[in-house]
């Protein structure tokens, strides 16, 4: 996962990485990428910025790790309620609407997350693939008679329109409500 996985810390130590990622949310969520800053990030978590860097190599591992977080809770969240819809292409549909607007609600976090997700650097490498996991979590119940290798690869596209859509409506080429129609018209594309 990250520079120092999580399930490696001391109480204390997980307690503080928490701080941290939170700061890092709620710096985002107010000002989005650009104004997630480690000095401000150290400050709102009340650690010292050398704490920082003991469980994140750079701003985009810790964005990156806080989405992985944050969706790793949407895709709890929504797998506690069972997906609406009459065919599988419908409760996914509904699966993927409802994480949408999850999204949708925070603008400026999501655009933050979609900085620093697509960020080549090496530390985020982990966390992408986490990202992808969760994705795939979140529309297991809706694609569960689907057979696997359909699945599989189901999931794969829906990733990539999912970043495709949401790269558009973060730079702008798009607006927010885009990203669920361009879901849905994958998922009933690949789901009949």
């Amino acid at each position: 996962m990250t520079s120092l996985a999580s399930t490696d810390l001391t109480p204390g130590q997980a307690a503080r990485r928490s701080r941290v990622l939170e700061a890092a949310l709620h710096l985002a969520s107010d000002g989005g990428y650009d104004a997630v800053q480690m000095r401000d990030v150290a400050a709102t978590a009340q650690v010292a910025l050398g704490t920082i860097y003991r469980y994140f190599r750079s701003k985009d591992e810790l964005l990156a790790a806080a989405l992985v977080e944050w969706a790793g809770t949407i895709e709890r969240q929504l797998s506690a309620r069972p997906a609406r819809g009459d065919t599988v292409a419908d409760r996914l549909v509904h699966v993927l609407r409802q994480a949408t607007r999850a999204m949708e609600r925070d603008p400026n976090l999501t655009a933050a997350f979609v900085t620093a997700i697509a960020s080549p650097d090496p530390a985020v490498r982990d966390c992408q693939q986490d990202v992808a996991a969760v994705l795939a979590q979140l529309v297991a119940g809706p694609l569960a008679s689907v057979p696997r290798a359909e699945r599989d690869g189901i999931v794969r596209v829906l990733s990539w329109v999912w970043f495709g859509a949401l790269l558009g409506w973060v730079n702008g080429w798009s607006n927010a409500g885009t990203v669920g129609d361009e879901l849905e018209a994958a998922a009933r594309l690949l789901v009949r």
